[in-house]
Formats: structure tokens, C-alpha cells, sequence
């Protein structure tokens, strides 16, 4: 009997000395956040350039022209994510309502003078600004934001009453007007998602979700239908093939670059999908040249990138929640549902699980104002995770220092150690 436990005991001392190698828990920061975020980033960069070169050469002249944009872009998002890490975190709480204020004037300011592109107003033209501003990227950090703070100051609330579970819903709801006056209707899902998302993780009370979701959900069905163009995508996505020359055109060509990928790729550089047989290689769908390319294997590791960042931002936000921290724990937990649903929602409308909607994939795709607000999120995922070690630390400053195969001290509301 020992001669069979030895083996299992030394197997589980191996993990264990495995998982202390890996943990972050003595760090400053989670270091899993931040590498899943930059690898992301790098390989957007990478794969905007083999997927626009093509299409850049016939417009410009320069095949270089959307990677060096992107670069550009990518230092940008990361000044951007530097500046907000510096800010702390009790700025956000204060200026919160005053942040969605200007989004909501923002965004009736692009329905007035935006810029249209494709039937939609979307984006905005700035002075110094290398690109046209979407409004509705900025909106979602700004709901984050407020939502945070409202959950903080009105939680039992929210847990006991409907008045106040149903206000930050009318405050969404006034963004989702606007959004689908433009229309941006992939803003409003991934936003109304998140809202819901957070409204849950309160612990507001089950049973006002089903009353919620199925009034959304005949809306959402109405609005589906009320449009031609948009039946016709329901229509296709159903079955891209029988119009794919028309209203299936670009989910075949995707569906197609998948197909070609096989399980390694047909190299980097090598998709022919990006020759322009695949509209919007580059920016809605950048994973599809990217399983073109690298495979089955390379569309995975993409995925698990994007589950590690979705991971390490709930644990982030755990972590808050423990230490007392509310707005920091509910800031964490809404970039981890946005980023979460918009991915999630991008790949599958690449694969063909959801109709065809033009939603980019965050930190990956082709585009300023995307590549922005994500970097600024992950860096307001980064404040968070810092402030809140600082503060599990102060709160017990003579304890020693836990062996790492232990688990971390739990805190509660009130910044005692359990």
C-alpha cells in the first residue's frame, strides 16, 4: 500500500510546486493578465498586416499602409493604457455619472454630424485624432464605469427592490435608443449583456431576468424581422450557401478560409480568402485569415488567450469582491463581460454560429477606436488587481508571508482577516 501512495504523493508535490511557479500571488500585479492581453495585442498586429497587404496595395499603393496604421494604433492604445493606469481608481468612482453623461451626448452628437460609412453613423472626426472615433467603444467603458459605481452606493438595494434593479436598465436603455438610431446593433447586444451580466453578479434575484430577458427577447425578435436586410442575414446564416453569391457571400468565403486551414495553417502570408474574396479580412474578420493561416492549433491558442484574459479578470475582480473593494470588483467583472461577449460574438459570427454582425475582436482586429478602449480596460484591470493586493496587504501587515501551496488570507467587507 505505501509503494503505491509514493508515487501519487510525489505526483501532487510536483503540481503543487508547479502551480507556486505559476501563481502571481506574491506579484504587484497578475502577470497572466497582462501577457494574455500583450500577446493578443502582438498578434493582432501581425495579422492585420498578412491580412490587409493585399487589399492596402490596390488602395494605396503601399501594402504596408493598414499595418503601419495599426502600429500606430497599438502605440496609441498602449500610451492610453499607461495613462489610465496611472489614474487611480477613486477617479473613476467620482466622475462616473459625469463619463456617461458625455457618452450620451457623444453619441447624439454622431447621429447629428458623424460619419457614415456602409448606412451606419458611427464614428466621429477629431482634430489630431488619426482616426474616426466610434462613439459606442467608448460608451461601453463609460457604462462600466457607472454601473460600478451605482452597484456600490445602491447594492442591498438592488438586491431588495425593483426600482432600483430597473434604473441603470432605463439608463441602458437610453444608450440602446441611440445605438440603434445609428445603427450599432452588436454595441447593443454585447452592452445590454453586460449590464445584465452585472446585475447578476450583484446578486439581484433570478427570477427579474426571466421577466427581463423574455421582453428583450421579443423585442430583439421585432427588431430582427422589422428589416429587410436583417431577415435576410437571419435567412442566411441559417443556410449561407443557398445565396452565396449574395446574402451568404461572406459567411461562405470565411467558412471557406476555415476550411482551408486545416490543423496547422497554410502559413503565415499564405490565405488566399484575404485576396479579396473575404470582405473585411482585416477588421471583422481577422480570425478567419487567422485559421487560414495558422491552423486549427493557432485558432485555438487565440481562443485560450482570450480565456485566460476572461479568467484572470474575474479572479481580478474576486479578489476585490473579498477585500471589500465593490467598485473595483464590479469594474472588473463588466470588462471581463464585454471582452468576453464581444470575442465570443465575433468568432462565432466568423464560424457561423451567429448571423453575420459587424462587431471587431477585441485587441486583435484593425481599428483605433476598439484597439483603444480595450488596452484602457486592461489597464483599469491592472489598477484594480494592484490597488486591491495593496490593500489585502495592509490589512494584515505582521502576518508572514503563506507557503505557496496555501491559499491567500480571505478578507471581508470590512477589511478583517477570516
Amino acid at each position: 500500500m505505501a509503494k503505491t501512495k509514493a508515487p501519487s504523493a510525489g505526483r501532487f508535490a510536483r503540481l503543487r510546486r508547479l502551480r507556486a511557479r505559476l501563481s502571481t500571488r506574491d506579484q504587484p500585479f497578475d502577470g497572466w493578465l497582462l501577457f494574455a492581453a500583450l500577446t493578443l495585442i502582438l498578434t493582432g498586429w501581425v495579422m492585420v498586416t498578412s491580412a490587409s497587404t493585399e487589399v492596402a496595395a490596390s488602395l494605396t499603393g503601399n501594402p504596408w499602409y493598414f499595418s503601419q496604421r495599426h502600429a500606430l494604433f497599438v502605440a496609441m492604445a498602449l500610451l492610453a493604457a499607461a495613462a489610465t493606469l496611472r489614474s487611480p481608481l477613486a477617479w473613476w468612482r467620482a466622475n462616473g455619472p459625469l463619463l456617461l453623461l458625455v457618452s450620451i451626448v457623444l453619441l447624439l452628437l454622431v447621429l447629428l454630424v458623424g460619419r457614415e460609412v456602409n448606412g451606419s453613423r458611427r464614428w466621429l472626426s477629431i482634430p489630431l485624432l488619426p482616426f474616426n472615433l466610434q462613439i459606442s467603444e467608448l460608451a461601453k467603458l463609460c457604462m462600466i464605469v457607472y454601473l460600478a459605481g451605482y452597484l456600490e452606493r445602491f447594492l442591498p438595494e438592488v438586491r431588495r427592490r425593483w426600482g432600483a434593479f430597473l434604473r441603470p436598465l432605463l439608463v441602458m436603455g437610453v444608450v440602446a435608443v441611440l445605438l440603434i438610431l445609428e445603427p450599432d446593433y452588436g454595441a447593443v447586444v454585447v452592452m445590454t449583456a453586460c449590464v445584465m451580466g452585472m446585475l447578476l453578479m450583484a446578486g439581484a434575484p433570478w427570477g427579474r431576468f426571466v421577466f427581463i430577458l423574455a421582453a428583450v427577447g421579443l423585442l430583439g425578435f421585432y427588431v430582427a424581422i422589422a428589416e429587410p436586410y436583417r431577415l435576410a442575414r437571419l435567412t442566411s446564416f441559417s443556410d449561407p450557401w443557398a445565396d452565396q453569391f449574395a446574402s451568404g457571400y461572406q459567411l461562405t468565403q470565411a467558412l471557406i478560409a476555415f476550411g482551408r486551414g486545416h490543423w496547422l495553417g497554410m502559413g503565415l502570408g499564405n490565405s488566399v480568402q484575404k485576396l479579396f474574396y473575404l470582405p473585411e479580412a482585416h477588421t471583422d474578420f481577422v480570425f478567419a485569415v487567422l485559421a487560414e493561416e495558422l491552423g486549427l492549433f493557432g485558432a485555438i491558442g487565440v481562443v485560450g488567450l482570450f480565456a485566460l484574459l476572461i479568467w484572470r479578470a474575474l479572479a481580478v475582480g474576486r479578489r476585490a469582491e473579498l477585500a471589500g473593494m465593490a467598485f473595483a470588483a464590479y469594474v472588473s467583472y463588466g470588462i471581463a463581460l464585454v471582452i468576453g461577449a464581444q470575442a465570443f460574438i465575433n468568432i462565432a459570427v466568423s464560424t457561423g454560429m451567429l448571423p453575420t454582425k459587424g462587431l471587431t475582436l477585441p485587441l486583435l482586429s484593425y481599428g483605433g477606436s476598439s484597439l483603444l478602449v480595450s488596452a484602457a480596460m486592461v489597464a483599469l484591470l491592472l489598477r484594480a488587481d494592484i490597488d486591491t493586493r495593496r490593500a489585502m496587504r495592509r490589512a494584515s501587515p505582521t502576518a508572514p508571508r503563506e507557503s505557496a501551496g496555501r491559499r491567500e488570507p480571505r478578507i471581508n467587507g470590512q477589511g478583517a482577516t477570516k
